[in-house]
């Protein structure tokens, strides 16, 4: 795989600088841009792909709803990314049952390009504080467990791609393989 420039989008969460870290020891360039950033300056920098990390609160996810809207690339949005992704294409996100960082068996509903080899399922470190709760229109389901129904989804048409779950810390299971199958998605994007 050639090394690609995969940017990730601050969205104030405790783990942005571990997604950076993960993404640089899977050997791609990267970089930590604000999610105050413009569209153009992100696009000047000449990203192959954008992972919007988790953070605290919808209302602190800057312009990340615009990236998703107007930027062609394919984007990885984790807990608030994906959050986010479900909510600019019109699904709902609110408070889950199941407050604080725990570990969850997943269950892979289909294992499409982002979730490739990681079916029946899959044991992930997630908080669900807050959640997608509906299926944003023009999305496909992928993944659910027992205290989330939606724990990934894509969208139909577009490389975008939300998990619940945080792929870079050490205690889920095949994170950097999710990593590396959406680097090969922007490759061949």
């Amino acid at each position: 795989m050639k090394t690609m420039n995969i940017l990730v989008i601050n969205n104030y969460g405790q783990f942005c600088h571990l997604i950076h870290r993960t993404i640089r020891d899977l050997e791609m360039d990267t970089s930590i841009i604000s999610n105050t950033s413009s569209v153009d300056d992100i696009l000047s920098k000449g990203p192959d792909g954008l992972v919007l990390s988790g953070g605290p609160t919808l209302e602190r996810a800057g312009n990340c709803a615009q990236y998703i809207r107007e930027i062609d690339l394919p984007i990885l949005g984790i807990c608030l990314g994906h959050q986010v992704m479900a909510k600019t294409f019109g699904g709902e996100v609110g408070p889950g049952k199941y407050g604080g960082y725990a570990e969850v068996e997943v269950e892979v509903l289909d294992e499409d390009n982002i979730l490739q080899g990681m079916a029946p399922k899959t044991s992930v470190w997630a908080s669900h504080a807050d959640e997608v709760k509906t299926l944003p229109e023009g999305f496909v389901w992928l993944a659910r467990s027992d205290i989330c129904e939606i724990e990934a989804m894509k969208h139909e048409k577009k490389p975008l791609y939300g998990v619940q779950w945080h792929p870079e810390v050490a205690h889920t299971e095949k994170g950097q393989d999710l990593f590396l199958n959406f680097f090969k998605v922007c490759e061949d994007y």
